[in-house]
């Protein structure tokens, strides 16, 4: 049981090497994607994923670099299952994960997702994750992807992304 207790130490742990091609300063386990991780009765190591969204282009690449993080890892064998039984929820996100965001340039979300799964109202007062004043505003509702948005700091004037909470 100690075996198998370390060995599914070692896979979260690698997990938290694997990087989100979108932003890298995250991980897999910061996004909160990884649903789950066992050994099935072949001793064959699952690893349950769930992107952030059903359609996410970056699925594929995703289920290779956790293959590969495994292998390199010489944990095998490893089967990368995309599990979408759940809708993916920026309430999955690490606490430890938001502030990389922040660091990163990118304000985190703020507040609980709703039930339903839509994000919640976008208004101004988006804390800057620059210089963290909350007079900001909102400049489109859409940025660099569907799951941000575009913000203005008025006080240092830079404008930058903000993660909704979906």
């Amino acid at each position: 049981m100690e075996l198998i207790k370390h060995c599914l130490d070692e896979c979260w742990e690698t997990l938290k090497q694997v990087a989100d091609p979108e932003i890298p300063v995250l991980s897999v386990v910061d996004l909160g994607m990884i649903r789950g991780v066992e050994l099935n009765e072949e001793d064959q190591i699952i690893v349950r994923l769930t992107p952030t969204y059903s359609g996410c282009p970056a699925t594929d690449l995703l289920k290779a670099e956790i293959t590969q993080a495994f292998t390199v890892q010489g944990l095998v064998p490893v089967q990368v299952v995309v599990d979408l039984s759940e809708v993916w929820t920026t309430d999955w996100m690490s606490e430890s994960g938001k502030q990389k965001l922040q660091q990163y340039g990118i304000a985190p979300p703020q507040g609980e997702a709703h039930s339903c799964g839509t994000h919640v109202a976008l208004s101004d007062g988006i804390k800057c994750p620059r210089c963290h004043s909350q007079h900001t505003k909102l400049l489109s509702e859409f940025s660099s992807t569907a799951c941000k948005a575009l913000y203005r700091c008025q006080q240092c004037l830079e404008p930058f992304d903000y993660f909704k909470c979906i």
